[in-house]
């Protein structure tokens, strides 16, 4: 008897399971995104918040909780209900970066990849009026005015990617901490700042506009994106790589149908080309198709840990007060 209770007990619970995955979603879901409103990754939360509201018939409600690199925000979803109703927009800086930052959750452990969204080109910017219109000019500018350079801390990128600066040309930059990306470019474009490595997102439409220049992509590559503008190697610092993207992820143990829907909604939105024209204007290529996958995430954000933790912490990287 004892036996057929507990196995009647599964019974119920599984199919409890079942009925709840099968009515999601039936209220508003948070979409957090662990920046401030006017950065990269808050454009593409709002631009895929935007389509797939319709597609899984309940609104997607954008979040901002910025500070600590996005770990803070990033924590809110680690510690929510796996219900599929409090997801999170990651990207480098939150799910392999704050490794910098002391982390009450584990960033290989404690979330379900939903979907590889975007792979994003990281841009070294500049403020209009610094005499140097490439790499190889900036550092010979450097080389002749020592101390002179501010360069924005926003996020693990950015500090990775200064240090990495300071590493290949032997020069020195002060970096200066920031919130988020949003305030970061107000500064640059306004002068008060000299050098800024952010997601094209945020930095093309400056650029286009004229407020501020591009120094470099820092891809190993030219991006489709933006095939105008060259790589480091192309411009005067070899090996200047920092990595970019957008994937989803959902609090662990979320249910793999919840996860299955969510996935579905990604990808069917990443197909629309109107958002995909969305995303070209913003300097983000769709990723392809086998990393939508959850599984497709999960390895490349595993192929993204496996390189850049050693990195990291070969280099001695901290995080900085923000």
């Amino acid at each position: 008897m004892r036996r057929l209770l507990v196995a009647l007990s599964l019974i119920l619970v599984a199919g409890i399971a079942g009925a709840h995955a099968q009515s999601y979603p039936s209220r508003q879901i948070t979409l957090v995104v662990p920046f401030p409103a006017g950065g990269s990754t808050d454009a593409a939360a709002r631009i895929m918040a935007e389509r797939m509201r319709a597609l899984l018939g309940q609104p997607i409600i954008i979040e901002n909780i910025g500070g600590a690199g996005g770990s803070i925000g990033v924590g809110r979803v680690a510690r929510a209900a796996p219900d599929g109703y409090t997801i999170d927009i990651g990207q480098w800086d939150t799910h392999v970066g704050s490794i910098i930052y002391k982390l009450d959750y584990d960033l290989e452990k404690d979330f379900e990849p939903i979907a590889l969204i975007s792979n994003n080109p990281q841009l070294m910017v500049a403020k209009k009026d610094l005499p140097a219109d490439n790499l190889k000019d900036l550092v010979t500018w450097m080389k002749a005015n020592p101390g002179k350079i501010n360069f924005v801390n926003q996020n693990a990128a950015a500090n990775v990617s200064g240090v990495t600066f300071e590493k290949l040309t032997g020069q020195k930059v002060q970096l200066i901490p920031y919130r988020g990306a949003g305030p970061a470019m107000t500064d640059l474009i306004s002068g008060q700042v000299d050098l800024l490595v952010v997601q094209g997102a945020v930095a093309l439409p400056q650029v286009r506009g004229g407020k501020i220049k591009a120094l470099a992509n820092l891809s190993p590559q030219r991006s489709v994106s933006m095939p105008d503008i060259p790589t480091a190697d192309e411009t005067g610092v070899p090996g200047l790589y920092m990595s970019g993207w957008f994937g989803f992820f959902a609090p662990k143990g979320t249910p793999k149908d919840i996860i299955a829907k969510l996935n579905a909604a990604t990808v069917e939105a990443l197909a629309d080309p109107a958002v995909q024209k969305r995303f070209m204007e913003l300097g983000l290529d769709v990723a392809p198709r086998e990393q939508q996958t959850p599984e497709g995430l999960a390895a490349f954000q595993k192929a993204e840990i496996d390189k850049w933790w050693p990195i990291i912490k070969a280099a001695g990287i901290g995080a900085q007060a923000q």
